[in-house]
């Protein structure tokens, strides 16, 4: 499905302004402003560590690339309410970051985070699209896209603009689900239920997601398989699930709350191993 575009900027748009403040109300990591995923690595002892395991790995990269007296510049692709951007800012003190969003609710919720912790001085949060950045956004030391390249139109285009963006020996990091093996008619249509209910447009498979960054100049850097480390089958997610089936049975998956639908989809793909979840590193090739 990378190559058909099922849902439109505007379909983004509005997922997002219809169910951020719910993300954030019921999610466990909502307190936080965290809308990714817990994961439970190496080291992680609480559930709040579990929600910043992604940042920290973030975190540690970005200390490699940084220079001793210039200022970094850290791009979130997809930045949700900003809570990535101000975790970093919290432990890089030279760090500068912007925040891409196309959601105008999140671009304000997150102003008013970054401004309740005293960091409006040095991050920024714009009402945008990824695959078409403002021309003036400054280069860009490292950009990262958490749980956000699936639902973008185009990869070709994310990547073309990521070039653009990062500057030679930069680095680009996604963190998203990716294809596994799919066998079946079940596989199939469990993926189809996640990407319906989540308003994913671009699910690809490893070898496709690095073909794609190579064209637009970068190479690939590593690659960590976290879904080993993610909470599959709590009983709150098959209290979901049980939900899910009783919407779908009404006819109302794709509904209001279609996104339910499309989380338990997604834990079954994960728990049959038709979907991963990876952290992918690439560095901006110089010219």
């Amino acid at each position: 499905m990378d190559d058909v575009t099922r849902f439109d900027r505007a379909g983004i748009r509005g997922y997002y302004d219809r169910h951020t403040r719910a993300f954030l109300r019921y999610g466990q990591g909502g307190g936080a402003g965290v809308m990714h995923r817990a994961v439970w690595g190496p080291g992680v002892a609480t559930r709040q560590q579990a929600f910043h395991y992604v940042d920290d790995l973030i975190a540690d990269r970005a200390r490699a690339l940084a220079d001793s007296a210039a200022p970094l510049h850290v791009v979130d692709l997809g930045c949700g309410v900003g809570a990535t951007l101000c975790y970093l800012a919290e432990r890089l003190p030279r760090l500068r970051g912007t925040g891409i969003t196309l959601s105008p609710l999140q671009a304000r919720i997150a102003a008013d985070r970054i401004g309740a912790v005293g960091l409006a001085d040095r991050l920024t949060v714009l009402e945008g699209d990824y695959t078409d950045l403002p021309a003036d956004l400054p280069p860009a030391d490292l950009a990262l896209a958490i749980e956000s390249f699936v639902h973008g139109p185009s990869p070709d285009r994310f990547f073309d603009e990521s070039a653009r963006l990062i500057r030679p020996g930069g680095l680009l990091i996604v963190v998203d689900d990716v294809r596994r093996a799919r066998s079946s008619a079940q596989a199939a249509r469990a993926i189809d239920r996640f990407c319906r209910g989540w308003r994913v447009n671009t699910l690809l498979d490893r070898d496709d997601l690095r073909a794609r960054a190579r064209r637009s100049g970068f190479a690939h850097d590593s690659t960590t398989d976290l879904t080993p480390m993610l909470e599959i089958g709590r009983p709150r997610d098959r209290a979901i699930g049980a939900l899910a089936a009783v919407l779908g049975s009404l006819g109302l998956e794709h509904g209001r709350f279609g996104y339910l639908v499309g989380g338990s989809a997604l834990q079954r793909c994960l728990a049959r191993g038709w979907i991963g979840y990876d952290f992918a590193v690439f560095r901006r090739v110089r010219v």
